[in-house]
């Protein structure tokens, strides 16, 4: 019984890691021991993004959000190969997210001079006639927040709803070191700012037929088996669901009984999916630092 359930969680562990940056490699979360990385372990965003599932369901609703926005949107629709790689361009996201929270200092250093290097290079006209560049200060703060507060609903959600409000201030601040690194100006930096800065937003977001077909992409994207698919499916639903009301009410598919049930299969595919994972770069960043991770 013991063989067949290791059997059994290895074989999901290696499923949900294929899914993650680690799939692509190019990090080193061992090198050099000791380092505690831009945050370290008592840090609020180790906690946030050290689990896989939660991270998973605040990634998709974060580039849903982030995809209401014009200018965030033609960057990706002119110079990301997301129509026939969705799942590399999610975990080249991860895998910036995870290096830059789990990493030693010069590893994290090394993929924000990296992105930066990127965004220099993406620029255009969108679909509206305005000029963008993703390295434009104030698209880098949207492009932040959307990701932070859809990664905070998730946890919120699917692992501790009882985070003090203390903490999440402070999750937003650490997260903010990040943001400015990359170029990004006057990033809300408490969960109050957070939402002013939201609604200060809300007349510049759009739903249009480009907007959609990245929706449509997200929902249909190649799976491995049906297993997954069945979790893609209802992750997405939950992704839904972690949307603000006003950008939820922008997507035609937010029907309340999908979502409640993308949410409770979530909740009950958590619990079996921490059981499994245990080589994910939260765990490798505290083996640097000869530490056991809190389970």
């Amino acid at each position: 019984m013991t063989m067949m359930l290791n059997e059994l969680r290895q074989r999901i562990e290696r499923e949900v890691l294929s899914h993650t940056g680690l799939a692509i490699g190019g990090v080193d979360y061992a090198q050099p021991p000791g380092d505690p990385g831009l945050f370290g372990p008592d840090s609020v965003c180790w906690r946030i993004h050290g689990d896989f599932t939660s991270m998973l369901v605040g990634g998709l609703s974060a580039l849903m959000l982030q995809m209401l926005h014009p200018l965030a949107l033609a960057g990706v629709w002119d110079h990301s190969s997301f129509r026939q790689d969705m799942l590399g361009r999610l975990r080249r996201t991860g895998q910036f997210i995870a290096g830059t929270t789990f990493a030693g200092k010069d590893e994290a250093a090394r993929l924000i001079r990296r992105v930066r290097e990127i965004h220099g290079r993406v620029s255009g006209v969108a679909a509206d006639g305005r000029a963008y560049a993703a390295s434009d200060p104030q698209l880098l703060t949207w492009v932040h927040v959307a990701e932070v507060r859809s990664f905070l609903a998730a946890h919120l959600r699917y692992l501790n709803k009882d985070l003090s409000l203390e903490l999440q201030d402070r999750y937003y601040r650490e997260t903010a070191r990040v943001a400015t690194s990359l170029g990004a100006q006057e990033v809300p930096a408490s969960s109050r700012e957070v939402e002013v800065y939201l609604e200060a937003m809300r007349a510049e977001l759009r739903c249009d037929a480009r907007t959609l077909e990245v929706f449509r992409i997200l929902q249909h994207a190649p799976t491995t088996n049906a297993a997954v698919r069945v979790f893609s499916v209802q992750a997405m639903q939950a992704a839904i669901d972690l949307l603000p009301d006003f950008a939820r009410n922008l997507y035609p598919e937010a029907g309340m009984a999908r979502r409640l049930m993308g949410r409770a299969f979530i909740k009950g595919s958590a619990p079996l999916i921490r059981w499994a994972v245990r080589d994910n770069s939260y765990f490798r960043a505290h083996k640097r630092l000869g530490l056991v991770p809190p389970r």
